[in-house]
């Protein structure tokens, strides 16, 4: 398997509202979804191999709320989909790279990732997440 772009993360005040561009284009919008631990309900926008990811915050101290209450709406992550997401983390704790996180967690629709801190990727909040196909 090879790296490929698994979504592009994109923080927004609502969901409803920044899914309708979409919608009206006729794209697909997958079904709303809660990921408790980083407080944000999530809609995902299939597109070719890849995905928009539409996060709005579910509470004022998630990280999307203070991203948004920072920079305002727009990009917030780029995703990686990674053969192993084991291997590539304990290879980029051995090279000292900077992990927001050292606990590979578990997210929307059960994918298991793990956020690189943006000193180390070149100013981007850079996610990985395990290979294998998405849905």
């Amino acid at each position: 398997m090879t790296f490929s772009i698994d979504h592009l993360g994109i923080a927004v005040k609502s969901l409803a509202t920044a899914k309708s561009i979409y919608e009206r284009l006729g794209m697909t919008v997958a079904a709303e979804e809660t990921v408790e631990d980083e407080k944000v309900r999530v809609v995902m926008v299939p597109v070719g191999d890849s995905r928009l990811e539409l996060l709005e915050a579910t509470s004022e101290d998630s990280t999307i709320a203070k991203f948004i209450g920072k920079r305002g709406e727009g990009l917030h992550h780029v995703c990686l989909r990674v053969p192993d997401l084991g291997v590539a983390v304990d290879k980029l704790k051995s090279d000292g790279v900077r992990l927001v996180s050292n606990e590979i967690k578990i997210g929307a629709g059960g994918h298991r990732y793990i956020f690189v801190h943006p000193q180390s990727a070149g100013g981007v909040l850079l996610e990985l997440v395990e290979g294998g196909s998405h849905g």
